[in-house]
């Protein structure tokens, strides 16, 4: 039986969490919102760093009395305490040293990638486990040369001179990027490096003097010189220790979206462009989260982009995929965490310096949610919202914390079109309080139905819809043909089949073709049956015209479900690397052309033989049900998840009987794959994925 976990990602949030007694020390400042009194914990969590924070105050105030300069210097101190380095520098820049070395070497970025992370694994582990607040290290030389040249692009810049104090202070002024950065002169190495096509537009080109202009020629330039040493955007949750020192930035050839947004807003940064980095921790139907680059336009309009440092900015912003929460990396410390750190009695390691910006994206709505009175919370102040993922089977993860009030759960700013639950802290677990609900696009919430008896249901062989003596679970019997929605891009391969036609022929160039059958719907058997009245040696599948071919498997039976085999052939545009796709098992290869029209593929089978049935799949996303393959239905009762049966797949569905309709279902696939979502089936049939 599935528990049900929450998803909690602890192990991660722990190291950031117990980075710094210094947070101890802001949890002090509990309902305290002035940035003298942060000032002043800032000085006493410096401890014997105290005096090097206070130089730089006094640089500004008697040695260069630049106002702005000391307000911008307060501001950074007073926050500083929440960012973090590598407390063994000599370490973290061993490793440098020794991944420059190996960047841009070897047969590829991947080699490069495995090998720093086996070194990184094998000699640099403990570094990664240490580290300390920037606020106990910082020296006021590097701060002063970090404020200054800051300034200096901000005061100099064509681009730059109309921005507020306030945006300079939040897109360009900080010393750091990210976290675990060295605090080195990446301002200097990053704008020398990048900055030649800046400097090679003439004065009076208008593209100069914009953000958006000077941003473009500058993310080309970063393309442009990295591809030239190796670029591989890598999808893998761990590699090696990311690079965060400017060389490594100017010399990386591999990297997660994360990690060449982090470096593209470094670099922008010290030229004076101001960037900032978004994120979603997941997409609305997508375990995966994103991160990208986001920056104000001339016109005070924040402009996003969609893909790392590889396409223009301004770019449609995902137009298909529904949007949960996006935070902002600010150097800010955001206030209200720090007063839920101090008071919840159950703490979630969000991150301290954040902003939620979903309503810069998205219509968002502020919801309060009916919760079940019955369970006894040990934490009646704070709750918190999660959404649906993979890990393992149907895990919660938590989103966003919200408030207790007259005992609804309530939460600011959520993304719509949405299915989440609410939990809460129970004195050992985070629970369900709420039953899942759906936050429809206009703003209204639909309330799942679970039923803490449905466990207890028994499967019945060829049971019919019934309706339990309770009146509260109605069940279908139906077949299933998917773990996952079809996304855009499957309803399109999908479409590319309609059609499409089965042919038969004594002739190679298949004159004189018999067709005998053509597929009229995406849905189509495993098997498709044919009744030729002879025998014939070459068999094809012709695709309709302007589909470009699109097929991924094609597989021909006899009478005795036999597979037949013989020599793939397809029309000349072919080439026999394609012909083999459409035979090697592989859901995710695919048969296609260079050319829309025309287009087929077959087998010469060597002498005549009578083909009983013949089975195609579509161009797919390999999350139909595969013939073979082990699955699992789940469904939520409000408590954990129980199972409706396990199956091994025969064909390309799964039958099951007695499947509740109108609550929420989850459908495993043990055997491979990781995407899976759940989806509610309704009282005819109908599945909507969430």
């Amino acid at each position: 039986m599935n528990t049900g976990k929450i998803h909690n990602p602890a192990s991660v949030a722990a190291k950031k969490a117990c980075i710094l007694k210094v947070i101890v020390l802001l949890l002090t400042l509990t309902g305290c919102n002035q940035e003298t009194l942060y000032l002043h914990y800032a000085f006493k969590a410096a401890g014997d760093n105290k005096s090097e924070l206070k130089a730089v105050l006094k640089h500004y105030r008697t040695e260069e009395r630049d106002a702005e300069k000391l307000k911008a210097a307060r501001y950074l101190i007073a926050n500083m305490p929440a960012h973090y380095s590598y407390r063994d520098t000599a370490a973290i820049n061993s490793y440098y040293r020794t991944a420059l070395q190996i960047l841009g070497t070897g047969p590829s970025p991947d080699w490069q990638r495995d090998t720093l992370r086996q070194i990184s694994d094998r000699e640099y582990a403990g570094v990664t486990r240490d580290i300390i607040s920037d606020v106990e290290i910082i020296t006021a030389d590097y701060l002063i040369y970090s404020i200054d040249r800051a300034f200096r692009e901000w005061r100099t810049r064509p681009w730059a001179k109309h921005l507020t104090y306030s945006e300079f202070r939040d897109w360009i002024l900080p010393y750091k990027v990210t976290e675990l950065q060295s605090l080195d002169a990446w301002r200097d190495t990053l704008s020398l490096h990048y900055s030649d096509s800046l400097r090679t537009v003439p004065a009076s080109d208008g593209q100069r003097n914009s953000i958006y202009g000077a941003i473009e020629i500058a993310r080309n330039e970063i393309h442009t010189k990295q591809s030239d040493i190796g670029l591989r955007v890598i999808w893998e949750d761990r590699g090696s220790i990311p690079m965060r020192s400017a060389d490594t930035w100017v010399r990386m050839t591999y990297g997660s979206c994360l990690d060449y947004v982090t470096m593209g807003v470094a670099v922008f940064r010290s030229m004076g462009l101001p960037a900032a980095i978004d994120q979603v921790p997941m997409w609305g139907r997508n375990s995966d989260g994103h991160s990208w680059y986001v920056f104000p336009s001339d016109r005070g309009k924040e402009t996003p982009t969609i893909n790392s440092l590889i396409v223009p900015a301004g770019f449609g912003f995902y137009p298909y995929e529904r949007i949960p929460k996006i935070w902002r990396n600010t150097y800010t410390i955001n206030r209200e965490i720090v007063k839920y750190r101090n008071t919840a009695k159950y703490v979630h390691p969000f991150e301290l310096c954040r902003q939620d910006v979903t309503d810069h994206y998205c219509r968002t709505s502020d919801v309060s949610i009916e919760t079940d009175k019955s369970i006894k919370l040990k934490d009646r102040k704070y709750v918190y919202i999660a959404m649906l993922m993979n890990a393992g089977g149907p895990h919660w993860r938590i989103l966003d914390l919200g408030r207790m009030r007259y005992g609804k759960a309530c939460f600011k700013n959520m993304g719509r079109n949405m299915l989440y639950i609410a939990l809460g802290y129970d004195g050992r677990n985070l629970v369900p309080i709420s039953h899942p609900f759906i936050l429809h696009k206009d703003g209204s919430v639909e309330y799942i139905p679970t039923d803490r008896q449905m466990s207890n249901l028994q499967t019945v062989s060829n049971a019919q819809p019934d309706i339990q003596a309770d009146g509260t679970s109605r069940t279908i019997s139906m077949d299933l043909r998917r773990k996952y929605y079809e996304s855009y891009n499957v309803v399109d391969m999908r479409r590319r089949i309609l059609g499409g036609k089965l042919q038969c022929s004594d002739h190679p160039d298949f004159k004189d073709a018999l067709t005998l059958y053509t597929i009229e719907t995406t849905e189509i058997p495993d098997k498709i049956m044919l009744d030729p009245s002879r025998s014939y040696r070459y068999w094809r599948y012709l695709s309709p015209n302007g589909s470009w071919g699109s097929i991924a498997e094609l597989s021909f039976y006899d009478n005795t479900r036999t597979r037949l085999n013989g020599r793939g052939i397809a029309n000349p545009e072919a080439d026999q690397d394609a012909i083999e796709r459409a035979y090697d098992g592989n859901l995710l290869s695919n048969f296609e052309v260079n050319r829309a029209d025309g287009n087929w593929v077959g087998m010469d089978m060597g002498k005549p033989v009578k083909v009983s049935y013949f089975s195609l799949s579509p161009r797919s996303d390999d999350n139909d049900i595969c013939p073979g393959n082990e699955y699992e239905l789940l469904c939520f009762n409000g408590e954990e998840w129980y199972s409706l049966g396990y199956r091994v797949a025969e064909g390309n569905t799964l039958h099951y009987d007695n499947i509740p309709t109108n609550t929420l279902l989850w459908l495993r696939n043990y055997t491979r794959g990781n995407n899976e979502r759940p989806f509610i089936i309704s009282d005819d049939g109908e599945i909507e994925w969430w």
